[in-house]
């Protein structure tokens, strides 16, 4: 039994369990430490998401959230997806509870090409990949094009789950700054040159955390850009359809004749995020095939069931109707949590969104939103403070609120307590 490795369990033999935040086994008589050395060296430096770590103080009662970018739960309609899903269970049969192609449910391929052209994306069923979440399809694309140290650019402030999942794959991140009009392709360009990015990632309509469009003639540039320097556009669009005033913009891909901007869409903020139904439409075949490989190795392929009902749901002709619905009740809490920033302190600034679900706020110069979440958590309410959106950190006085997801007069009573402590924070 010499030099042999033991696993010790009871009296004489101890398995690997957890002591405290250690890991530890017997190996030739000598206790082994899992330490943070065994992890890969791309996840070590993560720390997870801070919206998910947010909300774990969401449990308070009384807690009043703007943290989160769910949608309403009067948004969700559960009495009209469990007919639906008995209707392609017993339609479909057998098939749909066995294993499926990781190219997606065909037929929702035409049915998702359907609908994402009525909303200015050109869009051909061999060009969409149905994933899980539009989430998925940014990972996959990532996974297909990104190397430890490959140049990614992206707006600045930009989702904070991108800048998470690029960490992972140990991309450089390089911001572009925005403005009320979105990315400035001045300096897009100019931070193209410079890098020579693989990648670029940018979410053009009502963005989040901003709530901010980019322009027409910024979305017409930015397409230009990607031909002119063969740079990959991620375009992140899963807001465009929660458009409550205004008119609606094509998209930055509708503008783009060679493949260049991969478009990314998906059903969660308008049918059922817990679904996790969404696509990627890929106009280069190499590209496509490359993001069907990464999506067998992950999951083999979505879920046939969900797929099947968000088809049939388009098929139906109920996206048109819901979406509606659904446009007039963010527009109301929208208006609420935007007529509440009056009672806030002279100085502190706000976007003002024409759709989507988010609103960004800057407090005043010198305060710091992290440090004003713990207050703020203490008279239950919580947001998002705005730093933890930025690839570069910084901006500490920068916080964004979610209004979708708290009813009107909790919206009103939330911005009111926020009001209160940002005065309070002011004085002192």
């Amino acid at each position: 039994m010499c030099g042999e490795r033991k696993w010790y369990s009871g009296h004489d033999r101890l398995p690997g369990i957890f002591a405290g935040k250690a890991f530890f086994r017997m190996m030739e008589g000598k206790v082994m430490e899992f330490t943070e050395a065994k992890f890969s060296k791309l996840i070590s430096p993560l720390n997870g998401s801070v919206i998910r770590d947010i909300f774990k103080l969401l449990g308070k009662p009384g807690m009043i959230s703007f943290a989160g970018g769910n949608p309403s739960n009067k948004a969700l309609e559960p009495e009209v997806i469990a007919p639906i899903a008995h209707d392609v269970i017993l339609k479909v049969g057998t098939p749909i509870l066995q294993y499926g192609g990781t190219e997606g449910f065909a037929p929702l391929r035409e049915s998702a090409a359907k609908f994402l052209t009525g909303s200015g994306v050109n869009a051909k069923p061999e060009w969409i990949l149905p994933t899980e979440g539009s989430t998925q399809a940014m990972d996959l694309l990532f996974k297909a094009l990104i190397d430890p140290g490959d140049t990614v650019l992206c707006e600045s402030p930009t989702f904070l789950g991108t800048i998470q999942a690029l960490h992972t794959y140990g991309a450089k991140l390089v911001a572009v700054p925005t403005d009320e009009n979105g990315m400035l392709p001045d300096a897009a360009e100019e931070a193209i040159r410079k890098y020579s990015p693989k990648l670029m990632y940018i979410i053009p309509t009502f963005q989040n955390p901003t709530g901010v469009t980019l322009s027409l003639e910024r979305r017409k540039r930015i397409a230009e850009l990607a031909s002119r320097y063969g740079v990959i556009i991620a375009e992140d669009d899963p807001y465009r359809d929660l458009r409550y005033e205004g008119e609606a913009l094509p998209s930055i891909q509708s503008f783009d004749e060679e493949g260049w901007v991969v478009y990314l869409s998906s059903f969660s903020k308008l049918v059922s995020p817990g679904m996790r139904v969404g696509c990627a439409v890929v106009k280069i075949p190499s590209l496509m095939r490359k993001m069907v490989i990464g999506k067998q190795s992950s999951d083999l392929h979505s879920p046939l069931i969900t797929q099947a009902i968000i088809d049939e749901y388009l098929r139906r002709g109920l996206m048109p109707a819901h979406v509606e619905r659904i446009r007039a009740l963010y527009r109301e809490q929208l208006a609420a949590m935007l007529d509440g920033f009056a009672a806030f302190p002279q100085g502190t600034t706000h976007t003002v969104p024409q759709g989507g679900l988010f609103v960004w706020g800057r407090l005043l110069e010198g305060m710091d939103a992290v440090k004003l979440l713990g207050a703020a958590v203490d008279a239950n309410v919580a947001y998002v403070p705005g730093t933890h959106f930025y690839p570069d950190g910084g901006n500490p006085e920068t916080f964004r609120l979610n209004f979708s997801n708290a009813a009107i007069p909790d919206i009103r009573e939330g911005m009111a307590r926020l009001a209160g402590i940002i005065e309070k924070e002011a004085k002192n």
